[in-house]
């Protein structure tokens, strides 16, 4: 029961953050992260639509990205892991693009701006270095790759949790976006070579 902790947490917060985007498209154009953003921006219809596209297809990843760590499925339902991993590569291949345009139009200046662009290329990367592994029948570097990938994607969730906490603490908004544009993301990548290594350094004294 302990061990599936982690995968509970995992899942609930997928699920949570994976369906905030709806509130985009029920509440008032100042809701959430708009507010920070000045009129011109909010009335290009470039910048929208990759906004949507980020928020609509970074969701759905988040949606079902938890659900590719479920060993039962790996091994006993491989077609429906594959059907999730071609879902989830195109709302990453999507979500991540679109997600490197409108970091560039961050709030707070330069750092925010480059810990999201970073973070883009980051999810970008790692996913696509997984699908290319699979591909080759390199199981090992795929699985190390999607830990990561789906660690990049989490920090919709860890953004969440962080950023009201260092709101409360600075009573300011945009030093905590600066703060947050990295810290967001960062320990996610830590914790996922953490597990990585404990991962595969289990399986290889095992073997």
């Amino acid at each position: 029961m302990f061990k599936r902790i982690p995968y509970i947490l995992l899942a609930i917060g997928g699920i949570g953050v994976g369906l905030y985007p709806i509130l985009y498209f029920i509440m008032e154009r100042t809701f959430g992260l708009l507010s920070s953003k000045s009129d011109t921006i909010l009335t290009s219809d470039l910048w929208n639509s990759m906004f949507y596209t980020h928020i609509i297809f970074g969701g759905l990843a988040l949606l079902i990205g938890w659900i590719q760590f479920s060993k039962k499925i790996q091994r006993k339902r491989i077609q429906l892991h594959r059907n999730i991993g071609k879902t989830y590569l195109i709302s990453v291949l999507l979500s991540g693009v679109s997600g490197v345009y409108i970091g560039y139009y961050a709030t707070g200046g330069l750092v925010p701006k480059i810990g999201f662009i970073t973070l883009g290329f980051v999810w970008l990367f790692t996913t696509v270095k997984g699908y290319i592994s699979i591909r080759k029948k390199d199981i090992v570097t795929h699985q190390k790759m999607m830990i990561y990938s789906y660690a990049a994607c989490f920090a919709a969730v860890t953004l969440r949790i962080w950023l009201p906490i260092l709101i409360a603490s600075m009573g300011s908004f945009i030093p905590a976006y600066k703060i947050v544009a990295w810290l967001c993301w960062v320990p996610n990548i830590i914790v996922a070579y953490f597990i990585i290594n404990r991962k595969f350094k289990i399986a290889a004294s095992a073997s």
